[in-house]
């Protein structure tokens, strides 16, 4: 379910806090997207994306895998910055995969403009 465009000062502040997280992974690695998740607990999970030759992963997915690798059982929110308009269907795997079908996911642009505020399911 996609929800309309809002600024990052709009979100819950523990939301916020993930794109703000996000977005410094980005411009920090240099990486094309940049992606942060909250677990169960309230710990937070930053990566970027990883281009390797022998492994590809999205930021988002090697947030997740962080979690999973740190003992998460499950994720209350995710939040990736790109320049892609819609959220990547591996992504959205990744986050159902560990958070269930209603975990947020939520989009935004590399100035931290919200575009899009989905679920994984």
């Amino acid at each position: 379910m996609s929800q309309e465009p809002q600024s990052a000062a709009d979100l819950d502040p523990e939301d916020r806090k993930l794109v703000t997280l996000a977005r410094s992974a980005r411009a920090r690695n240099a990486v094309p997207e940049g992606a942060a998740v909250r677990d169960e607990t309230g710990r937070t999970y930053v990566a970027g994306s990883v281009d390797l030759a022998s492994l590809k992963l999205t930021a988002l997915q090697t947030a997740v895998a962080m979690a999973v690798a740190s003992g998460a059982t499950s994720l209350e929110a995710a939040a990736v910055v790109t320049t892609a308009q819609s959220p990547a269907d591996a992504d959205r795997a990744a986050v159902r995969d560990l958070g269930g079908p209603a975990t947020p996911l939520i989009l935004a642009g590399p100035d931290g403009q919200v575009t899009t505020t989905v679920t994984a399911g």
